[in-house]
């Protein structure tokens, strides 16, 4: 087996980086919209629905970079057989989202790169406290982002089916993802550390829904 050096490991972790914010994802399971006929939007619809699918993306960068800070210092292979199996689902989220927004035509956040380096902190120092925790973060952000998604639902036009029908299927999947966390033993977050992740969650989606 080989081992990787800390150089090659960090240069992983940068191409990983890049791979995510820049380069067009790869789609592995159909995209829950493709059969869908487009409906012609309104152009305050269709501001709207770029805007959402826009910060939908940026949720998906964040939620790589949580899962491969997560995974570097993951303990157990139970663990990071429910890491890698989430961040690979999110990787479909994040083809679908960048695919819709394009089709809108909007362009994706600016500010991916900033976000992504942020989760990703964040996630290697809930790793380095131990799988419960790091556990436990991903079971409060599934939590958070499940409702945000469902918020989205109200807020789209029920006109744009197909950003409809990609939220749909992406809050069902993070819905599993938190009660995965939550079997798994995650543990319950104090308090101050959920406000701080809303907190987070709040400055994201406000920003990116604009850039």
């Amino acid at each position: 087996m080989r081992h990787f050096s800390l150089i090659d490991k960090i240069l992983a972790q940068v191409d990983n980086a890049f791979t995510t914010i820049f380069t067009a994802s790869t789609d592995a399971r159909d995209n829950p919209a493709n059969h869908i006929a487009e409906i012609p939007l309104t152009p305050a619809e269709q501001r709207n629905s770029v805007g959402c699918m826009r910060v939908n993306h940026t949720g998906e960068v964040c939620a790589q970079a949580l899962y491969r800070g997560q995974l570097i210092f993951c303990r157990t292979q139970k663990t990071r057989a429910m890491l890698e199996k989430s961040c690979n689902e999110e990787t479909n989220h994040l083809a679908w989202t960048k695919v819709r927004v394009q089709e809108l035509g909007g362009r994706t956040s600016v500010l991916n790169l900033f976000f992504y380096g942020n989760s990703f902190l964040i996630g290697a120092l809930a790793g380095m406290i131990g799988d419960q925790w790091s556990l436990g973060f991903v079971e409060e952000t599934e939590i958070q982002v499940a409702k945000h998604l469902e918020n989205h639902l109200k807020k789209i036009s029920i006109h744009d089916e197909k950003s409809r029908a990609i939220i749909q299927k992406m809050r069902d999947e993070e819905i599993q993802h938190e009660q995965a966390a939550h079997k798994a033993g995650a543990v319950m977050l104090p308090v101050v550390i959920q406000s701080l992740m809303q907190l987070h969650a709040k400055v994201m989606t406000t920003v990116t829904y604009y850039f």
